[in-house]
């Protein structure tokens, strides 16, 4: 299956984004093998036109549009980072974000019809047919409810679910296929990323559970200022169509549109950074699809995000490694960091830590402390990439996602501020939220909630340890051990009491 994915799509991919000109950009990156580098160089002379060397962000745009939404979704992505891919590349990309041709008008009131079993006109007071946006995965037009509330009507494309599906497959046979010819990057684990793609994908693909998402993050964000989560109409969401508030704003990349508007960008950004860091950090639930094109600044300076289609979750313990990683960063103990990393099991027995605590110093010691607009974040990608490869560092499945939105959010604060200091900013929120972390009464809640657990389990695990005693018949149960459950609970009561002093 795999290789008939491959002979059906991947001449004619390679095709257009040799004719885009990506094939060459891939190869100026350095991150594939140098053989394999050597062919993309080639290929892009003999059949990239001199236009698209020059105008590669257009060119790109037409051939992702061409291959499908899985391309689009990735060409999203990189329209933020005009750091690493060129201004020129970034711009001509950012009409994949909203701006792509949408499907016609009659398309669009059928959809609306089958999905809630009514008419437009019944459902809606005003229903403008030209939409107002239009992505990879669905558009969205402008409309009034009966009751006089202006929302946006948020509609999948016709037979989305197809084509991802299409996409996902092709996906996952070059992932293959570069694991086979470059075993090098198999510690990039491109198969569990293509796993993770096809999941997310699939979430997105039913706004029901955008519905819930976005209730989740209106719950979690309700009492933060700057920020504001609209509203939904529950009663008007379907598996193929979303209601929600209408939001009138500039988008946040638009900063002439702000300043014209009298917003103080500092505040903004100020804004921005510290609602990022609340949601990945103190609730482990974050928005992972912070393109400029779903985050809007009202009148009044407020944020608004919308589309709640791709959210990502961290554990406890996980948020706890990334906010001692960048509190050590920050110190810039990099001893420290490099312990951390062996400490999680990141590091082979082999690697000398202090070697690799010296390779982070040159890489992180230059950047740490300057403005976004001094830094060259192409550049520390692949020095970064070079350490993790030369110290055999796996990529952590996990943190995909939030790598994915840390990359988007930096490109976000790149264009709208280029002379925030996010280190400084980050400072102080890195510090608080450890102190709380760390503090007896949260400490007590964590024993208390782990004990819980433990507490929960035990009578499972006592009917395994009486059945491994009757089988065996090696010894009799441990006298006492009835009572373990009496006195795990009298620590428990013990623990929760002091957590509520």
């Amino acid at each position: 299956m795999t290789i008939l994915v491959l002979l059906l799509r991947l001449p004619r991919t390679a095709l257009l984004l040799g004719r885009a000109g990506m094939l060459g950009a891939v190869a100026e990156t350095g991150l594939l093998p140098g053989w394999l580098n050597r062919i993309f160089t080639a290929v892009d002379f003999l059949i990239a036109p001199k236009k698209a060397r020059t105008a590669r962000g257009d060119a790109l745009c037409e051939a992702l549009q061409a291959l499908g939404p899985g391309f689009v979704k990735f060409g999203q992505a990189l329209a933020t980072r005009a750091d690493l891919i060129g201004p020129e590349m970034a711009q001509g990309l950012t009409r994949l974000q909203d701006k792509m041709p949408a499907f016609p008008a009659l398309l669009a009131r059928r959809r609306i019809e089958e999905a809630a079993g009514q008419p437009v006109e019944e459902l809606f007071s005003e229903f403008d047919d030209v939409a107002i946006a239009a992505a990879s995965i669905a558009q969205v037009h402008k409309a009034r409810l009966p009751d006089g509330r202006q929302v946006a009507v948020k509609l999948l494309r016709p037979d989305i679910h197809s084509r991802m599906s299409r996409d996902v497959s092709f996906f996952r046979a070059v992932a293959h296929l570069l694991e086979l010819l470059a075993p090098g990057m198999r510690r990039l684990k491109l198969q569990t990323a293509v796993d993770q793609f096809a999941q997310l994908s699939e979430m997105e693909l039913d706004l029901r559970l955008e519905a819930a998402a976005g209730g989740r993050l209106k719950d979690n964000l309700a009492h933060d200022e700057g920020i504001y989560i609209p509203f939904i109409c529950l009663e008007l969401t379907f598996e193929s169509m979303l209601v929600t508030e209408w939001i009138e704003g500039v988008r946040i990349d638009d900063s002439s549109a702000l300043s014209s508007a009298g917003h103080n960008i500092d505040i903004i950004t100020q804004r921005a950074a510290q609602s990022f860091f609340n949601q990945v950090f103190r609730d482990g639930y974050f928005h992972a699809d912070m393109h400029p094109g779903n985050i809007f600044v009202r009148a009044d300076g407020v944020l608004v995000p919308i589309d709640f289609g791709i959210m990502g979750y961290l554990d406890f313990s996980d948020r706890l490694f990334l906010a001692r990683l960048l509190q050590a960063l920050l110190d810039r103990d990099y001893d420290m960091v490099a312990q951390l990393h062996d400490d999680a099991g990141m590091l082979s027995d082999s690697v000398s830590l202090q070697q690799f605590s010296q390779s982070l110093r040159a890489v992180a010691d230059p950047v740490l402390g300057k403005p976004l607009g001094e830094i060259s974040l192409g550049l520390v990608l692949g020095q970064i990439l070079q350490i993790s490869a030369r110290f055999d560092i796996s990529v952590q499945p996990q943190f995909n996602l939030l790598q994915k939105t840390m990359m988007m959010a930096e490109g976000v604060a790149r264009s709208l501020n280029p002379q925030a200091d996010m280190w400084h900013l980050a400072q102080p929120l890195a510090a608080d939220w450890m102190a709380t972390q760390f503090s007896p009464r949260q400490q007590a809640k964590l024993v208390g909630s782990e004990l819980l657990k433990l507490a929960r389990r035990l009578p499972h695990l006592m009917d395994q340890l009486e059945k491994s005693a009757a089988d065996s018949s090696a010894r009799p149960t441990p006298k006492g051990s009835a009572s373990l459950g009496w006195i795990i609970a009298a620590i428990l009561g013990v623990l929760l009491i002091l957590s509520e002093m």
